[in-house]
């Protein structure tokens, strides 16, 4: 299989304007909290990394571009950018992009990670001949990375301060090295945050070219609110020109950045368009296997009329069966009693083998990724179990009122430790 690299839009400054991509929004955990970034995944009015209007399955997104290629007959590269980090999710990113070079073979590979957990999957990046990686790397110097993140999460154990910027820069560093080592061309974006690693760009590019690096893309700072740096002003044209040029001694600058959401399409720059927006939300509501034909799903109730308990609290769960229009109660299942750790989970997610999706008001991570595994949806709402159902059966998604807020609001301001909410 021959690839035809130059036809990527972010790396061929030339072919921007001719060919399209396409980031599939399917990792959205992180392992590092940047002081810059606030994750988002239900707002369509931002443009930045991070952001996403859904979050799929590979199945799901596999769907997803079905559809999405029928329409946009340009796209040259499916990119993986979050809105976590793909090595955060690594069973996911790796699924996803086996199915698309299977399915789409002269298609270009693209991934964005912060570099964390990228080492251990450097050949079989290869393999799968993915052919361009971002590596972003704010600082070279563990001092000043110390300023740039929150915490690192590696496996799991949890670094602060400059032991875990010392921690994420030896991986990072590491992750250069064997992607080049595996022949991937390797882009490393740096973020310019005034008074804080401005004067150092140039050290990181000097760093990364020193491994192989290809590319250099200095962007600048996009002031968040709610963050630690949101009050930081984002650096001038001027300020960002100069940094670029001291850079570019040692890297070849990239100068088109659109700094791209996680579930960006088409040309760099262009706005998502409405249609593809709602095939994007559709597939995220359908099974996370769309032609799993399961023929059931599990509520989680007090009394069989609302949607109301939390999967963890459940004693039994009520299972529905559409027949016609109407929805038939056909079975109750008690959930496996508390302790065991994951193996409780596991045990449930068997019980629940003829059940697509589980409507619940809330979820820990380790079962939503139990039952992600054995191809089960967990939906989290309040409201009727009837609305639920109907949302469901008819893989749209739960509406607005339904919906269950599971965001504390504390954003990137949060002194957690990635680990979930106690």
């Amino acid at each position: 299989m021959s690839l035809d690299f130059s036809r990527h839009p972010c790396f061929n400054d030339k072919q921007r304007h001719r060919f399209g991509r396409i980031h599939l929004p399917v990792a959205p955990k992180c392992n590092i909290q940047c002081n810059f970034c606030d994750r988002k995944s239900d707002c369509v009015n931002e443009s930045r990394p991070g952001v996403t209007s859904a979050v799929l399955s590979p199945g799901q997104a596999m769907h997803y571009l079905d559809q999405v290629v029928e329409k946009t007959p340009n796209l040259s590269v499916v990119g993986i950018a979050g809105p976590g980090d793909p090595f955060a999710n690594p069973e996911e990113t790796m699924d996803t992009l086996e199915r698309v070079r299977a399915k789409y073979p002269d298609m270009l590979l693209c991934l964005a990670s912060n570099g964390l957990n990228v080492a251990p999957y450097a050949q079989r990046l290869a393999e799968l001949k993915v052919s361009h990686v971002t590596i972003t790397i704010n600082a070279v110097d563990p001092e000043i990375g110390a300023k740039v993140y929150a915490w690192v999460r590696l496996g799991k154990r949890v670094f602060r301060g400059v032991e875990g910027a010392r921690m994420l820069l030896d991986c990072q560093l590491e992750a250069v090295r064997l992607l080049k080592e595996h022949g991937v061309t390797v882009k490393v974006n740096t973020i310019i945050i005034p008074g804080v690693n401005d004067d150092h760009v140039e050290e990181v590019a000097k760093a990364a070219a020193a491994l192989g690096a290809d590319i250099s893309n200095c962007i600048p700072l996009c002031p968040v609110a709610g963050t630690p740096f949101g009050e930081i002003e984002a650096p001038t044209a001027a300020e960002v020109k100069a940094v670029r040029e001291r850079a570019g001694k040692h890297l070849p600058l990239m100068l088109h950045c659109a700094r791209c959401r996680a579930d960006a399409v088409g040309l760099l720059g262009q706005a998502m368009p409405t249609e593809t927006l709602n095939i994007l939300q559709q597939s995220a509501s359908m099974p996370l296997e769309p032609d799993d034909k399961r023929p059931c799903i599990a509520v989680a109730s007090r009394e069989g009329m609302l949607v109301n308990m939390h999967l963890g609290e459940a004693q039994e769960l009520f299972i529905y069966e559409k027949k016609g229009d109407e929805f038939e109660l056909v079975d109750t299942r008690p959930t496996p009693s508390r302790g065991g750790g994951d193996m409780r989970w596991y045990d449930l997610a068997k019980a629940l083998h003829d059940c697509r999706a589980v409507l619940v008001t809330s979820a820990g991570n380790s079962p939503q990724s139990i039952f992600a595994q054995a191809g089960i949806r967990v939906v989290m709402m309040e409201g009727l179990i009837e609305e639920g159902l109907s949302a469901a059966y008819a893989n749209q998604p739960v509406r607005a009122p339904l919906r269950r807020s599971h965001s504390c609001g504390a954003g990137a301001g949060c002194s957690g430790d990635g680990m979930g909410c106690g």
